[in-house]
Order: structure tokens, then sequence, then C-alpha cells
């Protein structure tokens, strides 16, 4: 597979601002307080609608469905009107400047990312410190000087617009580039010479959840759907397309090489050429878990497409080709992964022949400069092996720590390996490693205002509701006492077969300097522990999840770290699901809880762009009336009780969030203000022109980070920052 620059950024949380008022604000943000509820917030009103749904025979009622229009004058109102409440509420916390100003000082150091060789230059990733999107610096040698080659800051004067992938043409001399505009998984795809910069052709449109991969010089592969009726950030869509692009053409003459029959009916389809540029490779999924897989030998004109592995219950990709030979990555009969090779010839499942044995840690191999990298999770940690093409075990990779090592992956003649290492409390250092020797030398140190020797990171394995060992590791200052009164936060996940590894965070490099506590749990429904750990995760084996996090918040109580009074629970996407289950299901175990662009509303997550494609890992309200209970259950915006005292909410979103649309954020909102007993408020920040996170500008990442911080602190009864 070709390899991408990608970008260095790791894709956060969406930020926001507070808008200005409309007159049709005022008209409908009449101000409300429920004296028999106790609230102390006065929250704009919610208008109650009267649409009701039936499934197998129970209605259920959707008071707030107006609010899933992101097109119409009424929600922008409600969007206006909750902002200006959340604002006026986060501006009145007494140390919210100074946790801003900290921030802002801790992200303004110079930040580099491992070097690209393309054709005759070398290419990075650099961001000076405060500047709102890494800029792409390119130099004709180590030595040389560097020059500015794609500055994703000038694409918008607010910074929103974020560069989303970038790759070149087999000898470098072209490059393609995707940019989000406002955060949308919708993008555009612009064509330049990359000696000149000059642009070759009309930018490609309505391209989503693609890659862009070259057939030599002449043009390249990418996916999309055909656009939506309706709202193009809400409305469903389910029928992905693979296209070839030939430079110099109209995106309307693109040649369609996979989908758009019914017989070609996927959700999410994808294609990319071998680094040799012998072999198409097609992945064909329904959900996100499991796939199709393809491929075609391009040196033949008359190839067609052959089936290498047609069952969709498994999850199975092309590593590299080597000659005839294919390296294929997959979980078939190995749920935590293996590497096969098999003829291309005959590529399908029963010729295939073992190369790197399945094992009990989950497998993530790349490879580069001749050799096969393969990267196990041990508990959740980083090691490394490597491996020649004849199978043989060259050594193992000396890790600097206990963390997270990534990377490994370059061209197959590279003369060099690159690899980050990081961990909760060591900022990200890169290392350039010999792959003859297995030598390593730290390439790019990081800058960051840290001194890290001062925190410890430890990792305990607790016991959740079932008796299931589940792991986390938890991070603070050295010589912190375990008297029960440390503000903490406790992050999770849990779902998609996603992995939470260690990881340096600068927001979280905050929050541990002003004395808190900071802890991750790995949660089934993730992929730690392989297929097995993530499926008992799903369907209807959900609440394991919620359990997990559930007995993790325990634990830190048991142990002293914390007290239910300064324990706050943080998730974003399917960890806003997290919180939103775990804060209805046991209110009282938390003081705050921060759900960040959550699915929320489980009877009609699946109805909206792709995430019918979800429902691997969740079910569908319409499958049975079993699922559809076990759901209704659980879905955080139908268990939302009359008179409940809730923790203190802020709930995070973003008004162009077209992966999780928004309504889930606002529907969750309104049934909290309308029914939240107690004092502590419910409150939503919506960021405006922002998507699910990712390319969201530095400016706006930091005073997000400041108002999340300053409202778990003051909620937990801080009237100045806990290290002052």
């Amino acid at each position: 597979m070709r390899l991408m620059i990608s970008m260095v950024a790791a894709g956060v949380l969406a930020a926001c601002s507070p808008q200005q008022g409309s007159e049709q604000q005022e008209n409908s943000k009449e101000q409300v307080q429920s004296a028999e509820q106790g609230h102390d917030m006065q929250y704009p009103e919610t208008r109650k609608g009267d649409t009701v749904d039936t499934y197998f025979g129970t209605e259920v009622a959707d008071p707030y469905r107006w609010l899933e229009d992101d097109r119409s004058e009424e929600t922008e109102a409600w969007v206006e009107a909750q902002n200006e409440v959340t604002f006026e509420h986060l501006e009145s916390i007494p140390f919210r400047d100074k946790i801003e100003q900290r921030l802002t000082e801790l992200w303004n150091y110079e930040k580099v990312s491992a070097p690209r060789f393309e054709g005759d230059y070398i290419y990075f990733y650099k961001n000076d410190g405060l500047q709102n999107q890494y800029v792409v610096y390119r130099k004709q040698s180590e030595e040389a000087e560097a020059e500015v080659f794609l500055d994703p800051n000038t694409f918008s004067e607010d910074g929103t617009t974020s560069l989303a992938q970038l790759t070149f043409s087999e000898d470098g001399s072209i490059a393609a580039y995707s940019i989000s505009e406002g955060g949308s998984d919708w993008r555009k795809i612009i064509v330049i010479d990359a000696e000149t910069g000059e642009q070759l052709e009309e930018p490609l449109v309505d391209v989503k959840f693609s890659g862009i991969s070259w057939k030599g010089n002449d043009g390249f592969y990418y996916s999309s759907y055909d656009k939506p009726e309706g709202s193009e950030l809400s409305a469903k869509t389910d029928q992905h397309k693979l296209y070839y692009h030939e430079l110099g053409t109209e995106q309307s003459d693109d040649e369609l090489i996979f989908g758009g029959t019914d017989e070609e009916k996927h959700r999410y389809v994808g294609g990319y050429v071998t680094e040799d540029d012998r072999f198409l490779v097609v992945s064909a999924a329904n959900s996100t878990s499991g796939n199709k897989l393809y491929m075609k030998d391009l040196t033949d004109a008359d190839a067609e497409l052959v089936v290498v592995d047609g069952d969709m219950a498994y999850d199975t990709s092309v590593l590299t080709s080597r000659g005839n030979t294919l390296y294929l990555e997959t979980n078939m009969d190995a749920p935590n992964g293996r590497v096969v090779t098999v003829d291309a010839s005959n590529p399908t499942a029963d010729n295939w022949q073992g190369f790197i044995a399945h094992s009990e840690h989950v497998l993530n191999p790349s490879t580069g400069a001749g050799y096969i990298f393969a990267e196990y999770m041990v508990d959740a940690v980083s090691k490394v092996e490597q491996y020649d093409y004849d199978g043989n075990k060259v050594r193992d990779i000396d890790l600097p720590g206990v963390g997270s090592a990534s990377g490994f992956s370059e061209k197959q003649d590279a003369e060099k390996v690159y690899y980050s290492f990081t961990n909760y409390s060591t900022p990200q250092t890169i290392y350039e490693m010999n792959p003859d020797t297995g030598e390593s030398v730290v390439y790019e140190e990081s800058g960051a205002d840290f001194d890290s020797s001062q925190y410890v990171s430890n990792q305990v394995f607790y016991t959740s509701k079932d008796g299931t060992k589940v792991p986390m590791i938890v991070t603070h200052k050295k010589g912190m006492e375990l008297d029960g009164n440390n503000p903490t936060i406790l992050y999770g996940y849990g779902g998609f077969n996603i992995s939470l590894t260690p990881s340096f965070s600068i927001a979280n490099a905050a929050w541990l300097e002003m004395g808190g506590v900071y802890a991750v749990a790995n949660l089934r429904g993730g992929g730690e522990y392989g297929k097995e750990w993530h499926k008992a995760g799903t369907k209807m084996q959900k609440q394991n999840v919620f359990d997990d996090f559930i007995a993790a918040g325990e634990y830190l109580i048991a142990e002293e770290y914390t007290s239910s009074e300064q324990l706050a629970v943080r998730g974003g996407s399917n960890g806003g699901l997290l919180v939103g289950a775990v804060m209805t299901q046991r209110p009282e175990l938390f003081a705050v809880a921060l759900p960040a662009v959550g699915v929320l509303d489980m009877l009609r997550y699946h109805t909206f762009t792709a995430g019918a494609g979800w429902a691997y890992d969740y079910g569908t309200a319409e499958d049975s009336e079993e699922m559809f209970n076990y759901l209704l259950g659980y879905s955080p915006v139908h268990n939302v009780e009359q008179g409940v005292e809730y923790p203190a909410t802020l709930i995070t979103t973003g008004d162009h969030d077209d992966r999780v649309v928004p309504a889930h954020s606002f529907k969750f909102a309104a049934e909290l203000q309308d029914k939240a007993g107690g004092s502590d408020p419910q409150l939503i920040r919506i960021e405006t022109n922002a998507g699910h996170g990712a390319g969201t500008p530095v400016s706006k990442t930091i005073e997000q980070y400041s108002d999340i911080f300053g409202f778990t602190l003051y909620h937990m009864g801080y009237e100045q920052l806990p290290e002052e």
C-alpha cells in the first residue's frame, strides 16, 4: 500500500465560542426556572413536540424530534440561546482564565513530525507552537533549509478549514490533498504540481470516508457517496462507491470501480494500490467490523477483481506485496490477528500460508525498509518485534520505556525507520532506527514545558461486576496522598475494537499540574485484548462496558485516589454514550459528567449519516423486540428520570458534526434540563462551524479545555485552583 503523509496532530474534541443573538432567538428563549425541581440555573425554554414512535407495540415519545432538523431557524435559535446561558456560566468561573493561560503556555512549543521521503524532497509537519493547523514543510536534504509546502492556516480566516490528507504520485511530482471545512467529513480533493504548487485542475468535491491512492503518476482512487437528499450533515448515506480519477479529466467522467449497484451496495468501500503499483485492493463493508476483500492485477489490462476474502465475519487487508506474493493481515481464525501469505494468482483463504502466527497479544503490523514490524499490545502497552520477509524474527525492538510506540511504516527501499514513543506523562519523542542493526537514536525530542519526572503512571487491574479483570492506567504527581481528596477525571471509550493506549496530551498535562488525577480504563468493547474483548462489549453485552466503567470509578474511590465529590467522567463519541449511560445509571457516583459528541439516542442513531454502520456494536431498534428493549433500557436520552440529582453536566458538540449528529446532544441536554433535580447545572456547549473533532484549530481547543477543566473543578467545589 503506497504510504501517505498523515497529520501528526491527533483529532481532538471540538471547541466552541458564543454567537451573537438574533431577533428570533430573543423571541424563543424565554428564561424559565423550575422551582419544584430545585434548579438554580435558568435554562432557555425548549419546546416539546408530540412525536410518538411505536416499536413492537410499545409507544416511545420523542418530544424533541424537531431538534434533529439542523437547517431550521428554530434549531439555530435554540443553539444560540443554549450557548448564551452556558458561556455566561463558564465565564463566571473565577479561575477559568488562569487555566487558559497555562494551557496556552504549555501548548506554545515547536512540534515536528517524523519525515517522509517523496521524490527529491523530505516532507514533514511542523507547528511553531500556537498555530491553528500544522504546516507542511519540505527540504532537499537533512542539512538544507526547509520551505513551506502547504500552510493550512491560510485555507480559512478562522482556522476551521484543515488539511485532512496528503499523498504523492509515484515519482513525487504531483500531490493530491483533501481538506475539511468546518470539521465536516465531506471533503474536497485538490491536485497540485508538487514542484511549483500550481493547481492542476478543478477540485474533486463530495468526497467522504476516503483515501487517496495513486496509480503511478496518472491518477488516483477515492471513495464517496452520492450527496443525500435533505441535509448533507444528517441525512442517511449508505451507498459507498470507489472511483478512479484520471488527471486532467472531469470528475463527472471518473470511472466507477466498485459499488453503485444493488448487488454491490456497501456502506464503506475503499481502494488502495500496493507500493509496487502491481495490485489494486478493494475493501467493502456494511459495518465498522468485518469486510470483504478483493484484488486486481493492474499489470493485466483484462484482469478482473477477484475475491481474496468474501466472508464479512472477519477483518482482512493487504499489508504489502512482493512479486506475486500478497501479505495479508487478518483475524480469521485468529481473534488477536495474524499475518499470512498467498499467491496472488489464487488468493482465497484456503490457500493462505502462515507467516506471523496468532498469539495471546493483539497484533498491529506495519512494513518498511525491507522488514515487517509486529507491534503487539501487552495489557494496552507496546511491544515491537522485527521480521524479515522469510518469516524469521530478527529482533525485539528496544523501546525507551513502558508506553505506546507507533510508526515503523516506511517505503520498502527506505534506509531508516522512524517511530514515536509516548505515555501519559511523557511527551512524544521521535526516534530514528537503523533497521539492519536495530539501533535507535533520538530524532526529535519534545520541547514541552512539562517535567515528566515529577509524575507517575501506574497500571492497575480491578474487578468488574461479573468478575472480569479490567486494566486501568492512573497518572498523577509523585508523592500524592491517597486520602480520597484528589480531583480526578476518569476517561473511557469501550467500543468499535478501538484501543486506548498510553499517550501524552498537552491538555491532560495541565490537569496533572493542577493536582489532578487522570485515569484511563481499558473497557470491554475496545480492542486491547482482541476480537473477543471487543465482542464482549457489543449488542446485548453492551452493559458490560458500562459496568466496567462504573467499577473503575468505584475502584478509584475505594483506593482513596478520590471520592464521588471529586470524580468526573469523560468520553467522546462512543465514549459520550458511555458517559451518558453511566451518569443516568449511577448518578450519585460522580460529581461531574462530560459527554462529548456522544451517541445518545440509541433508538434513532442508525437513521443519520453513516450511523447504520455502527449496528455491529449496537444493534438497532428494528432488529427485534428484544434488541429494542435492550437499547431502550440504556439509551441516555430515554433514561433521564424526573427529579433525579444528576452530576453537574457539560455536554460538548459541534453544530456541523456529520458523523455523530449534534441532535443526540441537543435532545439529551433538553431532557436533563427539563427533568434533573438538584442544583447542579445541566449545560451544553455547542461549537458553531465545527464537526466531530478532527482538524479543530488550536485556539478553539485551548478554549474548550479551559472551559471543561474550569467547569469540572468548580463543580467539585473548588473556589481556586487545587495547587494554589
